[in-house]
C-alpha cells in the first residue's frame, strides 16, 4: 500500500502546532505496513543544512494559476530515524521568503494562494515520481484541496483514478474561506466542485467544507472531538455538513513520540527520572523556579502552562482569574506566544506579581524542562480536538489541571477516580477552572496520593501503536472500495 501524507508542516523540520507532530510521528509508526511519502512546503524557516535536505535532479516544474506560470523545485531528505522519504515543495514566491510556518498578517487571498499551489503541486509532483498514492491523507485546510483536485481535474486522470483520500481534521475553527473567484486561480473545474454538496458554504468557497463532501474518510484527532462538532457549540457552521457525513466520520485519538518525550532519556531537562525515581523530579522543578526568577518552596507546588496564545486555549479565563491566582499558595510558569493582548498580560503579570513568570515565544528544550521540573499543568480550554501538552504533561508525571472538552475528557481520568491522572471542571468559566486548581493543590498536600497520580499518569501508553493500527485498518478498508 501507498500513502502519501501531506500537510503544511512536519516535525521536526517545521513546526508551529500538533499538526507537525502528528505528522512527524504517525508515519514511523505505519512505515512496515505501508510505503510512505510525505509532501510539504519549504518554508524559510527549515535548517535544509541541518537536516540534510538537497534538491533532486531536474526537479524544475512550472504550473499554471490564474493565467500566470509559477516555478517549483523538489527537495527532500529522509525523516529522521526512518527510511520515508519526505518531499519539500520549493517556490521562491509562496513560501521560502518567510521565516515562520504561517507568517501572520498576510492577505487572506495571498495565505489561499499559497496552499492551493503547494496541492497542486504535490499532485503533479507524486505524477513526475511514478509514486502512485493508494490513499492521499490530507491534513486541514492547507491541504483540503487535494480531494477536491482529486473528483474535479483529476477524476479520469489515468494515474490517480483508483486513489482514494482520507481528510483530517485537526482544527475545525479554521476552514479556508474565500471568495469563489479563489477557484479560477485553482484551475479547478468549477461547474463540479462549487456547490452545496462540494464546497460553496453560504456564497464563499470552503476548502474544508469541500474536502469533508469528497474525502472517501473524515478523521476528528479524538473520539470526543469527532461526536462533538456534530452539534452546533462546535460544529463550526459545519456541522450540518458533517452530520450529512456521519458515516464516514471517525475519531482517533492522537499520540505523541515516546521517545521525543522521555524523563528518563531527555538531555534537555536538569536531571532525569522515571516513574521509580520520582524524588529526581525535584531537581528539574529547582531548575525551573531558577531559570523564572522564583524561590524554590517544596511546599508549594509549580503550575505550568506550554500554550498557544489565542481564545481556543482559554486564555481569558487566566485573564479573569488573575488577581486570585496571584494569591493562591503557588508559583505560575508560561510558556507561549500568539495574541498580542495576552502576551501583553502575561508580561504584565509576570513582571508585577511575586508568583506569575512567562517566557514570551516558543523553545523547545524549556518547554520539555517546564514539563519536568512542573507539578501541574494547566488546560483550560474553550475547545481542544486533541490536545498533545496533556499527554506530554503526563508522561513526565505533571498532573493536567483540564476542562473536560475534546480530547482532554478523552484522556484524563479526573480526581478522585481510580487510576486519576489529573483534575477536570467543565463549564467554561473561571470560578470553576479555579476550584480545579484548588483541588489540585489540596492533593499537593497528601503526598501519598499525589505520588501514586503520578506514577498513574506516566504509566499510561499514548504512544501512536493503538492509534496506528486504527489508521491502518482505515486505509485498508478505503482500498477495498471499488
Amino acid at each position: 500500500m501507498k500513502i502519501l501524507f501531506a500537510a503544511a508542516e512536519v516535525a521536526p523540520f517545521s513546526k508551529a502546532g500538533g499538526l507537525a507532530d502528528v505528522i512527524g510521528s504517525l508515519p514511523k509508526e505505519i512505515e512496515k505496513d505501508a510505503q510512505i511519502a510525505i509532501f510539504t512546503p519549504l518554508h524559510g524557516c527549515i535548517n535544509q543544512e541541518k537536516y540534510g535536505i538537497k534538491e533532486l535532479e531536474n526537479s524544475e516544474m512550472w504550473l499554471t494559476f490564474g493565467y500566470q506560470q509559477h516555478k517549483f523545485n523538489l527537495y527532500m531528505t529522509k525523516l529522521p530515524g526512518t527510511d520515508i522519504n519526505v518531499f519539500f515543495v520549493k517556490n521562491d514566491w509562496y513560501f521560502t521568503p518567510f521565516k515562520e510556518v504561517y507568517p501572520q498578517g498576510l492577505d487572506p487571498r495571498y495565505e489561499h494562494e499559497r496552499y492551493i499551489s503547494f496541492s497542486l503541486a504535490v499532485m503533479e509532483y507524486a505524477k513526475a515520481l511514478n509514486f502512485r498514492a493508494d490513499i492521499i491523507h490530507a491534513n486541514d485546510w492547507h491541504t483540503a484541496m487535494l480531494p477536491l483536485y482529486l473528483h474535479s481535474n483529476y477524476k479520469f486522470d489515468d494515474f490517480w483514478k483508483n486513489t482514494k483520500s482520507v481528510f483530517q481534521i485537526h482544527n475545525l475553527a479554521y476552514q479556508g474561506v474565500w471568495f469563489e473567484d479563489v477557484i479560477d486561480f485553482a484551475n479547478m473545474r468549477k461547474d463540479i466542485v462549487y456547490n452545496q454538496w462540494g464546497c460553496e458554504h453560504y456564497g464563499r468557497v470552503n476548502w474544508m467544507k469541500g474536502a469533508i463532501n469528497y474525502a472517501d474518510k473524515i478523521v476528528a484527532v479524538s473520539p470526543n472531538y469527532s461526536r462533538e462538532i456534530l452539534g452546533g457549540e462546535y460544529g463550526e457552521g459545519l456541522d450540518y455538513t458533517l452530520r450529512m457525513n456521519q458515516e464516514k466520520l471517525l475519531g482517533i485519538l492522537n499520540g505523541i513520540d515516546y521517545n521525543a518525550f522521555d524523563p528518563e532519556t531527555d538531555k534537555n531537562i536538569a536531571k532525569n527520572y522515571n516513574v521509580k525515581s520520582l524524588e529526581n523530579k525535584e531537581e528539574n522543578k529547582k531548575a525551573v523556579c531558577k531559570y523564572f526568577g522564583l524561590e524554590y518552596r517544596p511546599e508549594r507546588p509549580l503550575i505550568a502552562l506550554v500554550s498557544r496564545l489565542v481564545d481556543q486555549k482559554g486564555i481569558d479565563l487566566i485573564r479573569d482569574m488573575q488577581y486570585e491566582l496571584q494569591n493562591l499558595d503557588a508559583d505560575f510558569v508560561f510558556l507561549g506566544s500568539g495574541n498580542k493582548d495576552y502576551e501583553n498580560l502575561f508580561i504584565w503579570l509576570s513582571n508585577n506579581t511575586k508568583n506569575i513568570r512567562t517566557f514570551v515565544g516558543y523553545d523547545g528544550k524549556l518547554a520539555n524542562q517546564i514539563y519536568a521540573g512542573s507539578d501541574f499543568f494547566l488546560m483550560p480550554s474553550k475547545f481542544e480536538p486533541c490536545g498533545l501538552s496533556q499527554l506530554i504533561a503526563m508522561r513526565f508525571g505533571s498532573l493536567p489541571i483540564v476542562r473536560a472538552t475534546g480530547g482532554l475528557e478523552d484522556t484524563v481520568t479526573g480526581y478522585p477516580l481510580d487510576d486519576s491522572t489529573g483534575f477536570k471542571f467543565w463549564a467554561y468559566n473561571g470560578w470553576d477552572m479555579l476550584n480545579a486548581i484548588k483541588c489540585a493543590l489540596w492533593v499537593y498536600q497528601d503526598k501519598y496520593v499525589l505520588n501514586a497520580m503520578r506514577k498513574s499518569a506516566m504509566e499510561k501508553d499514548f504512544s501512536w501503536k493503538k492509534s496506528a493500527k486504527e489508521y491502518m485498518n482505515m486505509y485498508k478498508e478505503i482500498r477495498a472500495y471499488t
